[in-house]
């Protein structure tokens, strides 16, 4: 059975993990911690003009009119940060499609027993545009064209804290659901092969990990461990499944320098079903333009491997401000290389990198993203067409989940690359910055539809960039940019460099109401096709509530 969530029930689900929180919060009385909740509702209506500047000339001229809510909740025993508005753009032309969107992040969590089990959820409603490479990008430019899709992403679990005598023990099971809409115009590569684009999947991930600190029964660190993570994608009923168990140690080298390393044994298998075959042996492709998957035939295995993994490394630890770890090791049946580090040299300033390695689907990666972000964070929007930017405004953790979205392809991949984000805010002034690299190689079984991307790889850079000036009491002056460089091994396709960048002014105007004037320029560079450049102008009225 095809697993599928309405538009409604997602922009449920991005709320109601937090709703019961908030309430229970509000009516607090006593203590020693006071609930700061932050909950402002807002309708607008904004008037939007865009030029296409190549390869055409058409001007396209459209309102939007929206709904939202914006949410910061601190209490006691919960956080949580909430951003969603549905929008209607009614065009003014024929030729410009009236369009209806909902978009929206939110990470928050509970504290079901204090400082021992805590329930994390988050969600994120997108919109984006698929290429006909596979490639994703997040700028403003063909929001009408039929190229546009919607991405949707939930997650929730609890995650377990606590001391039995000296033996620390910490625990955690995620469960996700991830989707994407079928465009009007399913893309073709360059060769005239069908772009099988991921429909959805569920992911689930669960961990065990028990073990002693440094200097208390012995010198050393000691500690065991067990995980999880299996994903079902429905597309050709792809699988993940991998399952592994390990000891690890950790040596003090001085008071803030100690050495790790682990040893233990992992079983990886990813498999999958062919597409149903017409009398002429063609894949069936569906009326979503994705292959149709033949469940009369047994499940081939593209990706199997079990045996020994292990690794070494350092870890940095100068302050509370600062954590560093770098390892390198085995696994996969090849080499791997992870780290991450976090620095945090005052409360307005934090650096984060993250160096990963693993083997996922897109709806995986997905939820690991949002579970990756903030609890306290600030939407950042592109005011021209009201969808969420690259990266979030915090300065806490990961904050740069749609940034580097990629490929929109349904096969399984082994993912590795970089990442990282600064933020920092300086009295009036906030700035934020993320940036990265990302390699996939896929992995499909032979004699398959899929079979011809085994091996091959997709490569992705991204960057992304905000700032935020106050002019004063009333006023205030705001940028932002991302970019993407994209090439894939898949095709003739070649790569392809997507760019946006917007600058508004936003003013209030009376208690409540509130005016913006913004302009933005969004495109498209490719090797095979034509460039794209558009220009946009906003004007338009908010009223909070």
């Amino acid at each position: 059975m095809r697993r599928c969530l309405s538009s409604a029930a997602l922009a449920l689900a991005l709320t109601s993990a937090f709703a019961a929180p908030v309430l229970a919060r509000d009516g607090e009385t006593g203590g020693e911690h006071r609930s700061r909740t932050r909950i402002t509702p807002y309708i607008q209506a904004s008037q939007v003009v865009t030029a296409e500047l190549q390869p055409g000339s058409d001007v396209f001229t459209y309102t939007r009119l929206g709904a939202g809510v914006d949410a910061a909740i601190s209490g006691r025993n919960s956080t949580a940060s909430v951003s969603l508005r549905y929008e209607r753009s009614i065009g003014w032309d024929d030729n410009v499609a009236d369009v209806d969107t909902l978009t929206g992040i939110a990470r928050g969590s509970l504290a079901l027993v204090p400082r021992t089990l805590t329930l994390e959820a988050g969600g994120m409603a997108a919109r984006t545009r698929i290429d006909r490479n596979g490639a994703t990008s997040i700028g403003g430019y063909g929001t009408n064209s039929d190229s546009t899709t919607q991405i949707y992403s939930v997650y929730a679990g609890p995650s377990l804290q606590t001391n039995v005598g000296d033996v620390a023990v910490s625990g955690a099971y995620l469960i996700g659901y991830s989707r994407v809409d079928s465009p009007d115009v399913v893309p073709v590569s360059s060769t005239g092969e069908l772009v099988d684009v991921f429909d959805d999947s569920i992911s689930q991930s669960a961990r065990l990990h028990a073990g002693i600190a440094p200097n208390t029964v012995l010198p050393v660190g000691l500690g065991v461990g067990a995980g999880w993570n299996r994903q079902d994608v429905s597309n050709l009923d792809q699988r993940v499944d991998d399952r592994h168990v390990r000891a690890d140690i950790t040596v003090p080298v001085t008071r803030e320098v100690a050495l790790i390393g682990g040893v233990g044994y992992e079983d990886v298998e990813v498999s999958t079903r062919d597409a149903l075959r017409d009398s002429e042996g063609r894949p069936v492709i569906g009326a979503d333009g994705r292959f149709v998957t033949d469940d009369t035939k047994p499940r081939q295995i593209a990706y199997d491997t079990d045996g020994l993994i292990w690794d070494v490394g350092v870890m940095w630890r100068p302050s509370r401000r600062t954590s560093l770890t770098a390892s390198v090791g085995r696994r996969y049946d090849s080499s791997t290389y992870y780290g991450s580090l976090s620095y945090a040299p005052n409360a307005n300033t934090s650096l984060n990198v993250s160096v990963f390695d693993e083997i996922t689907g897109f709806g995986g990666q997905m939820a690991n993203s949002l579970n990756g972000l903030s609890t306290s964070f600030q939407a950042i929007r592109n005011p021209v067409t009201g969808d969420l930017g690259g990266c979030v405004g915090s300065l806490e953790g990961g904050n740069c989940t749609l940034a580097g979205l990629g490929s929109l392809r349904s096969a399984i991949y082994r993912r590795r690359g970089v990442s990282a984000s600064f933020a920092r805010t300086m009295g009036r002034t906030q700035l934020g910055l993320g940036l990265g690299y990302e390699r996939r190689k896929y992995i499909a079984a032979p004699g398959t539809v899929l079979a011809a991307i085994d091996g091959l790889t997709d490569e992705n850079y991204w960057i992304s960039a905000f700032a935020t000036r106050r002019l004063d009491r009333r006023s205030s002056l705001n940028f932002g940019a991302s970019a993407s460089w994209f090439e894939t091994g898949l095709d003739n396709a070649g790569s392809s460099v997507g760019y946006s960048a917007t600058l508004s002014y936003y003013r209030s105007l009376i208690a409540g109401l509130s005016g913006t004037a913004a302009v933005g320029l969004d495109g498209i560079s490719r090797e095979s096709l034509p460039d794209y450049t558009s220009a946009s102008a906003l004007v338009g009225l908010r009223y909070s509530f």
